[in-house]
């Protein structure tokens, strides 16, 4: 496995050592229209009790890093203001902080969302635009000195397919050469985070499984994934319900349980370091047989 930039990232008192364990980041999408279908506001006004839930038992069932994100990235999905997000995430971050002994992350490409957010106690910026779409995102990381995640996004609504059974996906985008376009493009929003002054143990890489990339390319960018992380980066990973499985198997994603464990254990033998997912205590599992049988000397 390649070896990285720096061997391990110190979040408060938490220390994650970087390949010798695959991370569990549980998802907690507090939005009325997630891909998924587990978004928490919809149908219930209580929806910081709900969370709330879900988080106890996503840390009971071994996620490391809880994510708590307030605005749907689905394709076709419709951008929401600041002040919206906040009213989503807060409540439940909040809520989180008090009860819960965990590291979380807030998934937000908006600087006035990640600043209220590390103000309230979250200490991981998780930017699905990569610092390319808030020019001032990563200043306010490099200000909290959170650690941050950088995705990979070609997403366009040009290019977004939407079918009633399956969701949405992507297709016709134009990449020149996929990995090597990913890699560089990852590698310009590091260059963003440098000139911020964020270090480089403090940079996690996500190539963005799912965001401006069809469904073979998808495919592709799983069985590659070591070359991503021969950047010299950790990489979190989150292939979890997406519409790649979902398109190769012809279901839901509600029936994408078993294509996502095939995915997660492959995405580990490839290098991946933290998978985000929504099923927490099955991946958890998936995650700690493969550990078993590749990190035997780690």
């Amino acid at each position: 496995m390649p070896t990285l930039k720096a061997a391990s990232l110190q979040i408060g008192k938490w220390t994650f050592e970087w390949g010798k364990r695959t991370y569990i980041m549980g998802i907690l999408n507090v939005t009325p229209d997630s891909f998924s279908g587990d978004g928490l506001l919809k149908g219930s006004e209580d929806f910081v009790a709900k969370a709330l839930e879900q988080a106890r038992r996503f840390v009971a069932a071994g996620a490391d890093i809880l994510d708590i994100g307030g605005e749907s990235t689905r394709p076709g999905s419709q951008p929401i203001s600041a002040a919206e997000e906040l009213s989503h995430v807060l409540p439940v971050l909040q809520a989180v902080v008090n009860e819960l002994d965990v590291p979380i992350s807030i998934d937000t490409y908006k600087a006035a969302v990640a600043e209220a957010a590390l103000q309230a106690g979250a200490s991981i910026v998780n930017d699905v635009w990569g610092f390319h779409a808030d020019p001032q995102i990563a200043a306010v990381a490099a200000r909290y000195q959170a650690a941050v995640i950088l995705m990979h996004n070609r997403s366009s609504w040009a290019h977004a397919e939407i079918k009633e059974k399956l969701g949405g996906r992507y297709v016709g985008i134009p990449y020149d050469d996929l990995i090597p376009d990913i890699q560089r493009e990852l590698l310009e929003s590091v260059a963003i985070a440098h000139a911020a002054g964020i270090p480089d143990e403090r940079i996690i890489l996500d190539p963005g499984i799912g965001f401006g990339k069809s469904t073979e390319q998808n495919l592709e960018l799983v069985d590659r994934l070591n070359e991503i992380r021969a950047l010299g980066y950790p990489i979190l990973y989150g292939p979890s319900r997406k519409s790649f499985i979902g398109y190769t198997l012809d279901l839901p994603p509600d029936q994408r349980l078993e294509g996502t464990a095939a995915a997660v254990a492959v995405g580990i033998v490839r290098g991946a370091d933290i998978v985000r997912v929504h099923d927490v205590e099955a991946m958890a599992r998936v995650a700690r047989m493969t550990d078993a049988i590749v990190r035997r000397s780690a």
